[in-house]
């Protein structure tokens, strides 16, 4: 396309839906959940291309949890990876990346005995949205595929009337 248009650079973006299959964690009912999707790539002086995904998940606030005598407040957070890689690396990675740094992951279909798994799994696991975006980063430096990254998490607040926002980006 550069080369037929006689242009400088190039570059595309691509977003879709992405579904996978997940169980409830205890009474293993399937369904569908949806990630949001990217593919970019550039191309001027040398081509580059990344990857991203948005991911449902839970947060515990570990706060709540060391004031409260009852529990402690929870909240939908919302995990932003984005890579670029010298070598493929799966978006069902980045998810799983996401969700093992989260205090619970999300499924589509719950019943009662996977809420309270849901609940008492993120209650054992609070993480600040800082937390998260710290792990899933330190994750990321360690793998040799990735050349850079862009990571994002935000939580929306259930008690607070506004969100918890953090991000770690590197060689953008």
């Amino acid at each position: 396309m550069k080369t037929t248009l006689k242009a400088d650079s190039a570059y595309i973006d691509i977003m879709f839906p992405f579904f996978i299959k997940k169980q409830a964690p205890v009474s293993r009912v399937s369904s569908l959940l949806g990630y949001d999707c990217s593919f970019n790539a550039s191309f001027k002086d040398s081509f580059e291309l990344w990857i991203g995904v948005k991911v449902p998940v839970t947060t515990l606030c570990p706060c709540s949890k060391a004031i409260s005598v009852y529990g402690a407040h929870n909240q939908r957070s919302d995990i932003f990876i984005k890579v670029r890689y010298r070598e493929f690396v799966w978006l069902e990675e980045l998810i799983q990346l996401a969700e093992k740094h989260s205090s619970c992951e999300i499924y589509p279909i719950l019943k009662r005995s996977d809420e309270k798994y849901v609940t008492e799994k993120a209650y054992n696991n609070p993480k600040f949205v800082e937390d998260v975006v710290r792990e899933i980063t330190l994750e990321l430096n360690k793998d040799k595929r990735i050349t850079g990254f862009y990571v994002e998490a935000e939580n929306f607040e259930s008690v607070h009337n506004h969100n918890a926002y953090a991000l770690i980006s590197r060689n953008l």
